[in-house]
Parts: structure tokens; C-alpha cells; sequence
């Protein structure tokens, strides 16, 4: 989408490119009927690493709370294996290349990262009136022009980059040490602090202010990614454990402990009735050696963060809306990130933002388990590895080698799968099935063309 094309959007909705404002008896009669939204992103966050996902060594209660509230995915993904794609998808309802961030944002000052063109989940939902706020990761840019207050965002408390020390603040990757934390564009500090409580005191403060209006609010949790930085009460629970599960375990339970805190929130406010909760990892755990190695699992699942087999971009999803989406449901169908921005339009009754969204309203599949899955092919890339998912049939592209439950699986050129039969992506059906190789090729080249033409 151009600059012009997102200027008509805006203007036909009823507001003007600068200021995302409605008229105020629009925005009058639509809040009465509008639910809030809350959409909570966890970072590197296994497959398997929630108690109702297979968990056995960990607690997730909040989560599995939330679950048994709501409906949870066994076959949902993300757009992309690492952190921007991933969250450039989410904020667009577009696979990455169409979104134009295709592979991560600088976490360096004076960097752009996605394109300013781009219509977000927020610009959206602030067309219709509602009060939009981020707390946590951006990632998405660290320019003014692209940082979260300059992309729909009402309010924005966090860091830019890709990650950093929870105390400190400081981004922890690799030298010179740079301090990244903020509040609507202007630096602040709060050293010595735990990143984890000044998120949850942020979001608090955020719902109340806005607790009469309908609002929009986008948790960006840092947590589990690396710096391990779990709570002592969870570090000493999970001491028996051995190094590094104990750490990523800490670090779970942690952030399961802050996502309870915040509903609870909701609850003693009064909210809760009216209030969309999406809960989602932006994809696989980590095997880098700033996380040890690991700590995170995939379960049965081939892969991690960075690789396009399932454990990179298979991930636990729930979604919860008391009295509008099944209690304690379980949805087998696929179905992918970009679809949280046409099913939260539909939700609330909003317009999508123009023709170039490549996700489609769940809202079907949340309704009932013999809704037909909205996607017959799904696609992703990253650098020259490459997938294509149609119907059961997984084809993956130059990707990696891996271990596998103590076993190494060679890279190949092409490894075939068929997702109704075997989810391990273990046993390569390539050379059996010339033609769904060369069928599921040719699915890719052309999607490839077209979203890099946008």
C-alpha cells in the first residue's frame, strides 16, 4: 500500500492523514458497542512451553486460565522465525515482503524499519475511535517517523530494539552498550528496575485511563528472549531443573505471573465482558548462545527460532471474549497471524484498510470446529529459505539442518512433508512426490512475484 493509498483509507473512514481523529458524536455512539482489545505478544516462546500446549516441568496457570476461558489453536502460525517479520505481519495483517520487513530492523538508533505506508492494527482501530496504547518491544523502526507514535499508537511505553537487560535497559547484544527505553518518543530511566513490573504498571495505567471508551492495546512482552532474567520466586522453583530449562522455565513462569496480573486487572475493573484477549508467540524458542543454547522446547516438532520448520513457526495461540467465543475450545484448523487484523475488524465492526491484506477473519473457525480452515496455502521466507504449506502438504526450502530428540537431519534442497501424517517433518517425501514438489515450487514463485511488487 502507497502513501496514497493508506491517505484514502484514512480519509474514508472520516479521518484526516495526521491526526487519526473521528468526529466526537461518531465516536460517542460507537464505543457503547465496541469491545476493548488487548493483544499480547510473547517473545521466543517454544511450541510446547504452556501447561494445555504439553508442559510438564513448567507452570503456565494464567495461560491455561485463559485457555479454558477461551478457544486455543493447535495449528496456528506466524509470518516469520525471527522477531520484526514476525511482528511487521501481526501490526499489517500482510506476509512481511508485502509489509516491506522482510528480515529484522536495525536496533540502532536513526534506523528505519517498516515502511510508514504501512497501515497498523492501531492506525486502524484509531479510525474507529479508539484509544490505542503499546507497552513492551517495538522493533519496528527506531526513527521517529517509524516508532510506535508515529504508527497508530496513542501511547507508547518500551524499548525500540531487539532486546534488552531488564534491569539496566540497556540493549544487550553486542557493543557499544546503548540504553533503550521509552516513553512516547522521549528517553527515559529507571535503572535498576525490572522491566517486567514497569510493563505491568503500564498496562494498568493505560486501562484505567481509558476504562470508559474502547480501547486497543498492544502488549509486546520481551520475555522469554534472551537475557533469562526470571523473578527469584520463580528461580527458586525451578532450581531442581537442569541448565538451561531452570533459567527459560523461570522466565515463563514469570511472564505467565505478569499476564495474570494484567487480567485480573481487567476483571476487578469490570472489563472483562467486553474485552478481546488475543495471546500469541511471534514464533519458536531460541537456541543462540545468548540464551545458553536453549531452554525452550518444540515438543515433537523439527526446529526453532530462525528455521521454517515447525518448531520455528508453529506457536501456542489462544484467543478469549467471554460470551462471544467458546469456553475451553480447541481449533485444529490452520490459520496464521495475519489473521488477527481482519478477525479483530470483524470483531468490532471496523473496515479493513484497503485490498492488499493477505489474512482472512478467523472468526468462522473460532465459532466452530467444522468451519472450513480460511487458508487452502500458506507461504514464508526468510533470506533463501522458503515454505509452502497447501493443504496437509509442507514444502520446505533449502532449510537447515537440525537436532532432532538426539539425532542430527541433514539439510536438504527440498524436503517434503505431509502435515496429516507426520507433524515431525522427520521423513523427506521429495523424491516419491516429484510433482508436489514441482506444484508447491511453482505456488512459491508466483506468490514471491507478487508480494515484492507491492
Amino acid at each position: 500500500m502507497g502513501e496514497q493509498t493508506r491517505r484514502d483509507f484514512l480519509k474514508m473512514v472520516g479521518v484526516a492523514a495526521g491526526s487519526l481523529m473521528l468526529p466526537r458524536v461518531m465516536v460517542g455512539r460507537q464505543k457503547q458497542r465496541r469491545p476493548n482489545v488487548v493483544l499480547i505478544f510473547t517473545d521466543d516462546q517454544g511450541t510446547v512451553d504452556v501447561n494445555c500446549y504439553g508442559a510438564k516441568d513448567l507452570q503456565t496457570p494464567n495461560l491455561d486460565r485463559l485457555a479454558r476461558d477461551g478457544t486455543r489453536f493447535t495449528q496456528f502460525y506466524v509470518g516469520a522465525p525471527v522477531c520484526s517479520p514476525s511482528r511487521a505481519a501481526l501490526m499489517t495483517g500482510r506476509y512481511p515482503q508485502r509489509a516491506g520487513q522482510p528480515s529484522n530492523a536495525p536496533s540502532q538508533r536513526g534506523h528505519a524499519g517498516m515502511p510508514t505506508e504501512q497501515v497498523t492494527i492501531a492506525e486502524m482501530l484509531k479510525s474507529a475511535g479508539y484509544t490505542t496504547g503499546h507497552v513492551g518491544k517495538w522493533h519496528l523502526g527506531y526513527t521517529p517517523e517509524t516508532m510506535p507514535n508515529k504508527q497508530g499508537y496513542d501511547y507508547s511505553f518500551g524499548h525500540m530494539g531487539g532486546c534488552i537487560d531488564n534491569y539496566s535497559h540497556f540493549f544487550y547484544w553486542q557493543g557499544p552498550n546503548r540504553h533503550d527505553l521509552w516513553r512516547n518518543g522521549e528517553e527515559i530511566w529507571r535503572d535498576g528496575e525490572f522491566f517486567g513490573e514497569l510493563m505491568v504498571d503500564e498496562c494498568k495505567k493505560f486501562i484505567d485511563e481509558n476504562k470508559n471508551d474502547p480501547f486497543f492495546l498492544y502488549w509486546a512482552i520481551n520475555m522469554p528472549h534472551y537475557p533469562l532474567q526470571g523473578t527469584e520466586k520463580w528461580r527458586k522453583k525451578y532450581r531442581h531443573l537442569d541448565a538451561p530449562r531452570r533459567m527459560y522455565a523461570a522466565f515463563v513462569s514469570t511472564t505467565d505471573e505478569m499476564i495474570g496480573n494484567v487480567i485480573e486487572h481487567l476483571e476487578n475493573l469490570g472489563l472483562r465482558e467486553n474485552t478481546i484477549v488475543i495471546w500469541l508467540s511471534d514464533h519458536g524458542h531460541s537456541v543462540e548462545q545468548r540464551t545458553f543454547g536453549g531452554g525452550g522446547s518444540s515438543g515433537d516438532f523439527r526446529g526453532h527460532k530462525f528455521t521454517l520448520w515447525e518448531g520455528g513457526i508453529r506457536v501456542p495461540c489462544i484467543v478469549s471474549w467471554p460470551g462471544h467465543v467458546p469456553k475451553n475450545a480447541i481449533r485444529k484448523q490452520a490459520a496464521i497471524s495475519i489473521d488477527w487484523m481482519p478477525t479483530i475488524a470483524q470483531y468490532c465492526g471496523i473496515k479493513l484498510p484497503g485490498p492488499k491484506i493477505d489474512g482472512k477473519s478467523i472468526a468462522a473457525i473460532i465459532k466452530s470446529e467444522g468451519a472450513p480452515a480460511s487458508h487452502n496455502v500458506l507461504h514464508w521466507e526468510t533470506g533463501r529459505h522458503w515454505a509452502v504449506r497447501a493443504d496437509n502438504w509442507k514444502l520446505v526450502h533449502d532449510g537447515p539442518a537440525t537436532d532432532y530428540k538426539g539425532r542430527k537431519i541433514a539439510k536438504v534442497k527440498d524436503f517434503l512433508s505431509n502435515m496429516a501424517r507426520d507433524t515431525t517433518e522427520t521423513k523427506n517425501l521429495a523424491e516419491s512426490y516429484p510433482e508436489v514438489v514441482e506444484r508447491l515450487t511453482k505456488l512459491h514463485d508466483e506468490w514471491a512475484r507478487e508480494v515484492k511488487q507491492q
